[in-house]
């Protein structure tokens, strides 16, 4: 339970965002190209949750430069 609290910690911060954003976005990649090859439906929508997942985590990592620190 410690581990996954620290994770979720290290997850919050900047660098933890670029990380997680960017490993989603190579999973989107590869099971969108799976999914472009099979027509597989669940790998379609893994694919969409994965791009937006990484979309928002990127989003948060770089809103402080865009709109400031609160």
């Amino acid at each position: 339970m410690q581990t996954l609290k620290q994770l979720d910690r290290w997850h919050k911060t900047r660098s933890g965002l670029v990380v997680v954003g960017a490993v989603e976005l190579g999973l989107a990649y590869l099971f969108f190209s799976l999914a472009v090859n099979s027509g597989s439906l669940w790998q379609w929508s893994l694919s969409a949750v994965l791009a937006v997942g990484a979309l928002r985590n990127l989003f948060l990592a770089v809103k402080p430069f865009v709109y400031g620190k609160k």
